[in-house]
Formats: structure tokens, C-alpha cells, sequence
């Protein structure tokens, strides 16, 4: 049976839309059931809505503090009966309080290859730092910020004198790649999380590492 899984976004939701099209074409045995936002303005709910899925906002209230969104947020993700949960550039920081609703069933993917350069600007200070690899982390998420158990990441050559916008651009195309390869992996049965470790067919994930074509 398919795997009905919700996609959280804040922006374009490109992630979204190629976690979408891996449903489309066999990658993932599931379906996406729910579109939701924190913002009404995000671009990716149009984009989700002429694709013919269900969408929503839950945007925070004036005043509401992190862990009664969080129990919102959860509530509203609980009606569609997921068994999935995937943030997809969705842009807040989430309580314990929701992490633990929906933990083993809860994906994020970063722009880095973490640990390296958890939080925000992570293109930029690879660049500042001089990094010769950066990349993107899919990892199962916990209450410390981008620190959950790494699944797989995907990884490119910092190219001398590259920009911010250019690395952003290759980094996205991996993930492209990376995220509707975990999906399919939980989908399938063949990830998990277990004692706070990454389970890929019955052993710790490495994480496996995808490297950018050339």
C-alpha cells in the first residue's frame, strides 16, 4: 500500500515537487496527502495545488509561542493520517513537543554536509570557509537542530571563485536527487529509525554519498 506522507514547505517547494514526481514515476511507492505551510504567500502551494494536491496554511498566531504551534501543526498533520512527515525548505524551527509526535517519521533536508554548518547561510560560509566539498544531508529530525541521525547526502566540489547563487543552484540539484531516494528508502520499509540511530536495510546508514555528475 502506498505510503501517505505530508510535505512541509516555506518557499518554492522544489523538493516538494520532485519528492511529487518520484511518486509519479515508481521511485517512491507513496503519495503525497498533504501540502501544508507556514506562509499563505509560499509559491509552492500554487504549485502543489495544479498538481492536483490537497494544501494548507498553518501559519502561527500573533502571540503564539513555538510549542502551541507545534501542537497545532501536529494536529492539522495528524487529520490526513500520514505516516511521513518531510520538511522541504520549511523555514521554523519546530518544538520537542511535535519533534517526538512524529519521531521516527520525521525527515529534513539540509544544505550541508552535515555536521558541518548546521542553521542558516550555509552556501555562504562553506564559500568563507574555504570548504572544498559542501553538499546536502537528509537526516531523520530530533530536538537538536540539524544534528538528527544522518541517512544519505549528496556531494559536489566547490569550484574556485563559485558564488553563493551558483553553489545554492548545484547543491538543489542534488537534492533533487537525495530526497526522493531516502523517501523511497522509508517508504519501502528499508529505513527506520531505531535507538536514535539510521537504520538502511538493517544496518547503520553510512550515510551513503551521492556525488555530483560530471
Amino acid at each position: 500500500m502506498a505510503l501517505p506522507f505530508a510535505v512541509l514547505i516555506s518557499g518554492r517547494g522544489s523538493n516538494m515537487l520532485a519528492l511529487e514526481q518520484a511518486t509519479r514515476d515508481g521511485r517512491i511507492d507513496g503519495r503525497i496527502v498533504s501540502v501544508l505551510s507556514d506562509r499563505a504567500d509560499a509559491a509552492g502551494l500554487a504549485s502543489a495545488g495544479n498538481l492536483g494536491l490537497p494544501t494548507a496554511v498553518v501559519a502561527p498566531a500573533p502571540g503564539e509561542d513555538r510549542a502551541a504551534y507545534g501542537a497545532r501543526l501536529a494536529a492539522r498533520i495528524a487529520e490526513s493520517g500520514v505516516k511521513l512527515v518531510v520538511l522541504a525548505g520549511f523555514m521554523r524551527i519546530l518544538d520537542g513537543g511535535f519533534v517526538r509526535a512524529f519521531e521516527g517519521r520525521l525527515l529534513n533536508i539540509h544544505p550541508s554536509l552535515l555536521p558541518a554548518h548546521r542553521g542558516l547561510h550555509t552556501h555562504r560560509r562553506a564559500i568563507e570557509a574555504g570548504d572544498r566539498w559542501h553538499g546536502c544531508t537528509v537526516h531523520f529530525v530530533t530536538e537538536e537542530l540539524d544534528a538528527g541521525p544522518r541517512v544519505i547526502q549528496g556531494r559536489l566540489a566547490v569550484r574556485p571563485a563559485e558564488g553563493e547563487d551558483a553553489l545554492s543552484a548545484r547543491v538543489q540539484r542534488l537534492e533533487h536527487i537525495v530526497y526522493p531516494r531516502a523517501v523511497g528508502w522509508f517508504a519501502a520499509g528499508r529505513l527506520a529509525l531505531r535507538d536514535g540511530v539510521a537504520i538502511l536495510d538493517g544496518r547503520a546508514a553510512g550515510p551513503e554519498v551521492v556525488e555530483e555528475a560530471s
